[in-house]
């Protein structure tokens, strides 16, 4: 370690040496190529920015400071020592040799043009379709190919193998599209004002600090400004909508005058869990028996086989999960569906719950619970889509909350015509129906919990939007606002546009000509009124990770982690790949 110490130096000396070595510059001389060195076996080749030699018969590239014709000529002695003594046209041959070769390398590397844009075709319907990546080279080229061969000619078929469709290909392919995706999404909206919708994965929780560093980081590397956002809609958690320590506030901070909306459909899922005691216990009830029947599988084989006996459309209940919003009513539909399989069932396994199918009262709230969630199902996929603002889904919930006071007043009356299965299992039974009571409780309830969740507003608020030819102007419309709203109501031109263009396309239309109404009407369309387009993505992640794993993969996983645990596993997949049927 002693040669890596500072040595002592003589006071002054050292300074003396830094001026002399500052002084001094070094120029590097770099030989060029020369005709003469082919003499020598040698022809030139360009690595980056330097000119190096390259030997035509091995191919070998040297150094630059090679280039000397001693250097080139011990590598001709020493590695070729055959050829020492051959003329220039022998080398001059293996130059054109050298070239030729190069250009089938090149020939074979690259992949011709409409190959290419064929294989970013592929990748897109893969990516669309959320297919794992391997399928492009294992059944889609393979199917492109028959249909090719059967329906022309097996030359033509044959250009086919020129797409390059192997899993990683894929997988860049789609990477490169969603890259040029986004930044053309960039480019639309910078400098120009914009909305966003947010949510966070379930299984990775962040504080509202680091959900606002990770967007503000975002949209400083996408050079897009704060002060350009007019909206942002999230779910109702708190770290996202507090208004004093959540994204709100933070957000609210750097963009004073964005408008925070809480998700709808979220809203709407709240309501919808919102039941009475009575109720509530019956569908804890049906989530006994789904779990029951689901969680093990032999029992599940068996009420399958029980179900195709009876000639059942369905042989499988549903599992129940709280983060679905449609879920609960897609339970409640299958199990009364099958609700008499299920008691023939749960009295066959000596299970205490098959009294609960026995018992009709139990029997008709189930029929209601099943048409009310089905009800809100249908109200939930209303407010799903991409192309949703907030005046039309709260046309859908007035809409709904409409039908709630007609329907409790019609049961209070006995009239249950809007619930199917009720009615259905009432008349076919001869029952008289004993959940009128229950019935008007939970609709009352359902009526109060909407009117906490979407208050009541007046209903001619954004009807200047939906339909300026036919309302007024609101009364806090500027004198400016209201003038270019009459030109705008006046032009028959601009009538006829209204009736063929959608909501959002008529007011961006009218942007040139009218900035003030425009600005008005996209900072009520612009933001999002729900967050579906997050939880698609989010369903699509989920889907990709556990829907189209193998069986073979997940014993292939198996085999690697816990072979310590399950010694027999080993051999029980070894006889399984013998024994198929096994």
């Amino acid at each position: 370690m002693d040669k890596f110490l500072k040595r002592q130096q003589v006071p002054g000396k050292r300074k003396v040496d830094d001026e002399c070595t500052s002084n001094i510059t070094t120029t590097t001389k770099r030989r060029k190529y020369d005709e003469a060195y082919l003499a020598l076996g040698f022809t030139s080749t360009t690595v980056g920015d330097e000119e190096r030699p390259q030997c035509v018969v091995c191919l070998k590239i040297l150094a630059s400071d090679s280039m000397k014709p001693n250097k080139l000529r011990r590598h001709l002695e020493t590695s070729h020592h055959k050829h020492k003594e051959k003329p220039v046209d022998f080398f001059r041959k293996k130059l054109l040799n050298c070239r030729a070769q190069q250009c089938r390398f090149t020939k074979a590397a690259s992949v011709p043009s409409n190959a290419q844009l064929a294989s970013y075709k592929v990748a897109y319907r893969v990516a669309q379709c959320k297919k794992p990546h391997i399928i492009a080279e294992e059944l889609i080229l393979p199917s492109a190919n028959d249909m090719v061969s059967t329906m022309i000619d097996d030359a033509t078929a044959s250009k086919l193998k020129a797409i390059p469709l192997s899993n990683n290909t894929i997988a860049r392919r789609i990477y490169d599209i969603s890259k040029d995706i986004e930044e053309q999404l960039k480019e639309k909206i910078r400098d120009n004002r914009f909305a966003l919708q947010m949510d966070e994965a379930i299984d990775n929780c962040t504080t509202a600090d680091e959900l606002f560093k990770i967007i503000d980081t975002y949209l400083k590397e996408a050079d897009l400004k704060w002060e350009d956002c007019v909206g942002i809609c999230t779910d109702g958690a708190q770290a996202m909508a507090g208004k004093r320590g959540g994204l709100q506030a933070l957000v609210k901070r750097v963009s004073p005058n964005m408008q925070w909306t809480h998700c709808m459909i979220h809203r709407e899922a709240l309501t919808s869990k919102q039941t009475s005691p009575e109720l509530n216990d019956v569908m804890t009830d049906i989530i006994a028996t789904v779990n029951y029947v689901k969680t093990r599988p032999v029992k599940a084989r068996i009420f399958c086989a029980l179900c195709e006996e009876m000639g059942s459309d369905d042989t499988a209940v549903l599992f129940h999960s709280e983060s679905r919003w449609l879920s609960r009513g897609k339970v409640l539909s299958r199990v009364f569906e099958l609700w008499d399989e299920i008691r023939i069932f749960l009295e066959e396994e000596g299970n205490e719950l098959a009294n609960k199918f026995q018992n009709n009262n139990f029997l008709m709230k189930l029929a209601h619970l099943s048409n009310m969630f089905q009800k809100l199902n249908e109200l939930n996929l209303q407010m799903q889509g991409t192309n949703i603002h907030l005046p039309q889904l709260e046309d859908k919930i007035t809409s709904f909350t409409r039908k709630l006071e007609m329907w409790e007043q019609r049961v209070k009356e006995g009239n249950i015509d809007s619930f199917e299965s009720l009615k259905s299992f009432t008349e076919v039974n001869k029952l008289q129906n004993t959940v009128i009571p229950c019935m008007t409780t939970h609709i009352s309830a359902l009526q109060k919990h909407f009117q906490r969740y979407f208050p009541v507003q007046d209903p001619a608020k954004y009807d200047w939007i939906r339909d300026p030819f036919s309302a007024r102007p609101p009364a806090d419309f500027s004198t400016a606002e209201q003038e270019r709203f009459i030109d705008v109501t006046s032009d028959s031109t601009m009538r006829l546009q209204f009736k063929s263009k959608a909501l959002a396309a008529f007011w961006i239309g009218v942007e040139n000509d009218y900035p003030l109404l425009c600005r008005r009407a996209l900072a009520i369309l612009l933001p999002f009124a729900t967050s579906y387009l997050c939880e698609i993505g989010f369903s699509a992640v989920a889907s990709i990770k556990t829907k189209y794993r193998s069986k073979l993969d997940i014993e292939n996983e198996l085999r690697v982690a816990v072979p310590q645990l399950h010694p027999r596993f080993e051999r029980i997949c070894s006889t399984k790949q013998a024994h198929p049927s096994h």
